[in-house]
């Protein structure tokens, strides 16, 4: 059986992911986006219809590539250490940077913002600490909660007429539930991460 030859890989090889591919194109993007977003969120004092649509528009844009980028990475075998490091950053970028945004023109109590933010930063601060012994995978809660986190935004970026102003607080509410109950959660599984760890290290011989 002859050798591979230059260039080429044996089937046992694992494949090189190039850093540029269409997944962590889609990633950066989206952080691009994000100065454009606060842009035309705060163009003409907030209020004007036109650049608060604009701004919407961005948002779901932007959302669509959160959703698309991680699919192809997946399907595509393109997964990236870059990727891994930077699809959270942009996608926390994305939302606290909207929330942010809201709070500060006034279209959202700031304790929203504090909660989200602090229950984010939280669970990052929590995948460093358990990383060495591994990865907590995302739940369908987690899950769950981003979605309501976007849907929520988008409705508050939208301009509603005052009797849909209640979906605003409705889907809101949900989302800020959902960011605590899916905190509490990840802060049991990484202790419970840590835990396994430190019996199995006890009890290896």
């Amino acid at each position: 059986m002859s050798s591979p030859t230059a260039g080429e890989h044996s089937a046992d090889e694992p494949r090189a992911v190039p850093l540029l591919n269409i997944a962590n194109v889609l990633t950066v993007s989206r952080l691009v986006i994000v100065p454009f977003f606060l842009l035309a969120l705060f163009t003409g004092g907030g209020v004007d219809l036109l650049w608060r649509m604009v701004a919407f528009g961005l948002f779901v844009i932007a959302s669509i590539t959160d959703r698309i980028d991680g699919d192809l990475a997946r399907k595509r075998g393109l997964v990236t250490d870059f990727g891994k490091i930077a699809d959270p950053i942009a996608d926390k970028a994305l939302t606290g940077s909207a929330l942010v945004g809201l709070s500060i023109l006034g279209d959202l109590p700031w304790w929203v913002t504090i909660v989200i933010a602090v229950r984010e930063l939280g669970v990052t601060l929590l995948r460093f600490w358990v990383i060495r012994h591994g990865v907590i995978p995302a739940s369908r809660g987690g899950k769950a909660k981003t979605l309501m986190q976007i849907v929520a935004i988008g409705f508050y970026l939208l301009p509603l007429p005052p009797w849909l102003l209640f979906v605003r607080w409705v889907t809101m509410g949900v989302a800020v539930l959902l960011t605590v109950v899916t905190g509490v959660d990840y802060v049991v599984r990484a202790f419970r991460l840590r835990a396994v760890a430190r019996r199995s290290v006890a009890g290896a011989p």
